[in-house]
């Protein structure tokens, strides 16, 4: 059959169609106006979608072109299939009236996960008053079991984005929990079976590396070459392995670099394709961070010149020799994931001034990451679940492992459920087994709930415990441990219109937190907290508005001291309160906005009598003009400012410096006030609905500026000190990334990146909170680029075979 937007075929007319959609958004419940006509066809090699849009006029249907996977405004079409009738599990694939693909999977682990992308064929057309969609997704794509008799789970939906209204085939009702158990059978489907999935996408790419501020002795512009694959393997009806060999993440989006006050690190974006597309069972029980994979080296930061040495190179990632997932579920429900990743030595050079003479410092020893994750599907929207995730390292370092149990069981009228989750962490190896460590290298955490998840008015209650010793951080993420928490919230929804407005929801909680263990075995206060707010969307205008109001009683701080075990020493933070607001205006429009804004105010501060009230604030705006349906502009800016806040001196205190070293031994805290900004602007032309052009560019500046210093005691108490050493500092960051893409092919592609980057981190005298005074230091400083072109190319088993 020929994909070409025209329904001409014999069969089309023959299919009966699916049609009377019912609106879900934005007055639930209501008829379509004006008809959508569905019919699907299947043979042995795939599975069709023909699909006529009845409509008032040409004018009548938006067709924005984007990138793929962004719908943007423009009206759409999607098609839904459940291939196990687990109701919980499922694939979509949507087509937008300009022929822009967008396609995704659902899971309770990954919710709507658009980073999946499949090979399948799409083409629309206008024809008079109606826009006409034609879909082949070829059973390569999809898994499904070897029954003779397929019987699917099957849901449609239209987005008539003129009206912002949607509207699904078989009616998905905004007050019930989930979404696949809300779709339809569809059955007749016999015969079919499973193809041999296999497929190969090599690549080749070139890159061309200026550094301005290359070590002496090394060359500033360099060039590279490389080349690998991707395999995609159906090992039977149910199961899948995807593997890259020596892969190349070159060209993936710049991380937002930012300056980290904290006590904890900076969680990045995940960007690289591989570990973003069909992940969300290794999601399962939030324990795979994939940014360790490929991560900065453990020793990195430990690298020590000797006398007469310079450090010459220190590689800041880890480079993968490979990465293998196989992934699939059983048709009785049974899911099991399996994820391998294998990086090399990594090693430091540094040079004798004298001789000349290299030697290299191992930072990273060869590495294997392992993720095991076991999850049946149960009636009723629940599940249960097993997930292991391993680390193993060569050498004298460490090893670790975290094994975790989640459950969900949720009542026959899905109206209330009950969750949970048993994690238990272990890290063994000579850094562990030494009689000096009196540390134990194991920890576990557990949390239940109980919630109503269905119905207008929702309620949860959950509890949790993580234990001082817990880290799941060798290929998990958790910002702090040593915590006790429960909380209560619920929340109530109005979802069909009223008075002005489309809808209504509301929602409230109370949190209550302890430190789990102090260094004498002690539960200790953490904080208490309300939080509350509300958001609606204006029926005619489309203008959506909320607000949030949250208060903490006064709270115990006692990660930000950075001394461990905790529980002796802990900053105090008197009690606050916060109010924000956000906005958003009607997408459709050529000009929207965005926008946010908050205050919290503090109580007085009885550590240090007379000390100003801290105070924080917050704002955003989000601007964005679409010329026309190929070009589209974006800005955004953020001004954030904390005023007086207390916390650990960054950088810490320096033997070497004669200021610092009267005060060596001494807790410092610092007063300070912080201003962040961050713009950005964006623009994306795209040329057809296979070839785009996108240009990001960043500025973030982050200014400390130190008021007084007081040093830190037992139970929080603070005393003032008189330290003269000038600690400001100016952070400033700035990126920019050029990508031209062109889908040649179904699964081909050919990009073109440029990437320009540079940082500068003044301190003392040298730091400046005049803006403009940052961004021409920034645009000023040396920066790195980096010239790239990387092309695709998919081959298909089974096209290649009938070619033959």
């Amino acid at each position: 059959m020929k994909i070409d937007g025209v329904l001409d075929e014999a069969a089309w007319a023959e299919a009966q169609p699916a049609t009377d959609f019912v609106q879900q958004r934005p007055n639930p419940g209501v008829p379509e106006k004006h008809r959508t006509e569905v019919r699907v066809l299947y043979d042995d090699a795939a599975i069709y979608v023909g699909a006529v849009m009845h409509d008032v006029s040409p004018d009548s249907i938006p067709r924005e072109l984007t990138e793929r996977d962004v719908f943007g405004n423009s009206d759409r079409l999607g098609f839904f299939l459940d291939t196990y009738s687990d109701q919980l599990n499922g694939y979509s694939f949507v087509v937008t009236s300009s022929g822009v693909q967008a396609d995704a999977r659902y899971s309770p682990a990954g919710g709507e996960d658009f980073a999946w992308n499949a090979v399948w064929e799409s083409r629309t057309a206008l024809r008079g008053t109606d826009w006409v969609a034609e879909l082949r997704i070829p059973y390569s794509a999809i898994r499904f079991s070897t029954a003779d008799v397929q019987r699917w789970g099957v849901n449609f939906y239209r987005q008539r984005q003129r009206e912002n209204q949607r509207f699904y085939w078989n009616e998905v009702k905004p007050q019930v929990d989930g979404f696949v158990n809300q779709w339809g059978v569809l059955t007749g489907v016999q015969g079919v079976k499973p193809p041999l999935r296999l497929s190969l996408t090599p690549y080749v790419s070139g890159y061309v590396n200026h550094n301005p501020l290359s070590t002496e002795g090394t060359k500033r512009t360099t060039t590279s070459f490389n080349g690998g694959a991707d395999v995609k393997w159906g090992i039977n009806e149910s199961f899948t392995l995807d593997a890259t060999l020596v892969p190349d993440f070159g060209q993936v989006q710049s991380d937002n670099q930012v300056l980290n006050l904290s006590p904890f690190e900076v969680q990045f974006n995940e960007n690289r394709q591989f570990f973003t597309e069909g992940t969300e069972l290794f999601n399962k029980g939030n324990l795979f961070y994939s940014r360790r994979v490929g991560a900065t080296p453990i020793g990195f930061y430990n690298v020590a010149a000797g006398p007469n040495e310079r450090l010459l190179r220190n590689p800041a990632e880890t480079p993968l020799l490979n990465a293998t997932k196989i992934s699939g579920r059983t048709s009785k429900g049974l899911g099991v994931g399996i994820f391998n990743a294998v990086s090399n030595d990594v090693y430091a050079t540094l040079r004798h001034e004298e001789t000349g003479a290299e030697r290299r410092v191992l930072t990273q020893p060869f590495s294997n990451y392992n993720i095991v994750v076991f999850d049946q599907s149960l009636k009723n929207n629940s599940f249960v679940s097993l997930v292991n995730t391993n680390v193993t390292r060569a050498g004298s370092t460490y090893d670790a492992n975290v094994t975790g149990g989640l459950f969900r069981f949720a009542n026959k009228a899905n109206a209330y459920a009950v969750d949970g989750r048993v994690v238990y962490s272990q890290r063994r190896g000579k850094a562990f087994d030494s009689a000096e460590n009196i540390n134990d290298p194991n920890g576990y955490k557990y949390q239940v709930g109980l919630s109503k998840i269905s119905g207008s008015f929702t309620w949860s209650l959950t509890h949790g415990i993580e234990s001082d010793t817990y880290n799941p951080n060798d290929l998990g993420i958790l910002f702090g441990n040593n915590n006790i928490q429960q909380s209560l919230e619920g929340g109530y929804r109005i979802y069909k219109p009223f008075w002005k407005v489309n809808n209504l929801f509301t929602h409230g909680g109370v949190s209550h937190t302890l430190l789990y263990q102090d260094v004498r075995n002690r539960s200790r206060y953490q904080g208490i907290g309300f939080y509350s707010g509300a958001n609606t969307t204006f029926t005619k205008s489309f203008l959506q508005v909320g607000f949030n109001l949250n208060g903490d009683a006064a709270q115990h701080d006692f990660f930000e001291p950075r001394v461990y075990p905790l529980g002796e020493y802990y900053v105090r933070i008197p009690g606050s309160l916060n109010v924000s607001g956000f906005f958003n205006t009607d997408a459709r429009k050529k000009w929207a906005l965005s926008g946010n804004g908050g205050i919290r105010r503090y109580a007085a501060d009885a550590q240090v009598p007379g000390r100003p009230n801290r105070m924080g604030y917050g704002l955003g705006f989000y601007p964005r003009y679409r010329v026309n349906d190929h070009l589209t502009f974006r800005y955004s800016t953020d001004f954030n400012f904390r005023d007086s806040q207390v916390g650990y001196v960054n950088g810490g205190l320096d033997a070497s410096h004669p200021l610092d070293q009267p005060l060596l031994g001494t807790l410092l805290l610092g007063r300070r006030n912080v201003l962040t900004v961050s713009n950005v602007v964006s623009t994306a032309y795209t040329f057809t609905n296979r070839m785009s052009f996108t240009l990001r560019m960043r500025h973030y500046t982050s200014n400390v500026r130190y008021a007084d210093f007081t040093a830190l005691l037992p139970n929080g108490v603070e005393t003032p000190v008189d330290y003269q050493r000038n600690r400001n500092n100016t952070y400033n960051a700035f990126n920019i990334d050029a990508v031209y893409s062109w889908w040649f092919a179904p699964g081909s592609q050919i990009s073109v990146v440029w990437k320009n980057a540079g940082t500068t981190y003044l301190q003392a005298e040298e730091a400046t909170p005049q803006y403009f005074d940052n961004f021409n230091n920034t645009i000023n400083t040396p920066h790195n680029n980096s010239v790239s072109v990387k092309v695709l190319y998919y081959l298909d088993y089974l096209a290649l075979r009938k070619k033959q």
